[in-house]
């Protein structure tokens, strides 16, 4: 039998977590290992406990779940973020995608469809409930791109290229001759000047405008 998915709750509620906990623990494939009330402890708490998946609020006091992503983002965490929360404005859906997490629901979930999230978006799966879609989509049509491509360097632009193609940043250093360190500078300006969330949406935006390697 496969190993539990290790699963960390973060929300600012401590009756939300009691409830998730309750109910997740009752889940065979299902491990809840911590918990935290807000950004900061839940990065600590990531860091010391590596989970698999982490189950996150976005409007927590202090660090709130965005700025959290972000944290995880930068450490290379390599934990799935599963955005568990009350709020469904388009301002806040968008940038917690931008930041790295893997999936949004709704705290009204049908809680063993939030057990399905969380099986889903460990799998590697993107999970984004209709209406959190539509909202993404719109704001990519009614502002694709912004023409940002134009702020990359020709080396960004060609470290772009490598990491369309599937490329390691070893791979990437090797063929353009550049250090392990230099390629991962790249590959942080790279994410920055787009906008970007992580590799995966910078092979996306370098396919659909035209960068290859």
């Amino acid at each position: 039998m496969a190993d539990p998915i290790k699963v960390l709750l973060v929300d600012d509620h401590q009756v939300v977590r009691r409830g998730l906990r309750t109910f997740l623990e009752v889940q065979d494939d299902i491990e809840v290992v911590g918990d935290a009330s807000d950004g900061a402890e839940g990065v600590a708490r990531a860091q010391e406990l590596t989970p698999d998946v982490i189950l996150m609020d976005i409007k927590m006091p202090g660090m709130d779940g965005i700025e959290a992503l972000r944290r995880l983002r930068e450490l290379d965490h390599p934990a799935r973020v599963l955005i568990v929360t009350s709020f469904t404005e388009q301002r806040t859906v968008v940038p917690a995608l931008r930041a790295g997490a893997a999936g949004y629901v709704y705290k009204d979930v049908d809680p063993d469809a939030l057990a399905g999230a969380i099986r889903s978006v460990h799998a590697g799966h993107v999970l984004l409930q209709p209406e959190v879609a539509g909202a993404l989509l719109s704001q990519e049509e009614s502002n694709p791109g912004q023409g940002r491509g134009g702020s990359l360097t020709e080396r960004e632009r060609e470290v772009l290229g490598l990491i369309a193609d599937g490329r390691s940043n070893r791979e990437i250093a090797r063929a353009l001759v550049l250090s392990e360190k230099t390629v991962k500078t790249h590959v942080s300006n790279i994410l920055m000047k787009l906008d970007l969330a992580d590799r995966t949406q910078a092979a996306l935006w370098a396919v659909r405008n035209g960068v290859d390697g």
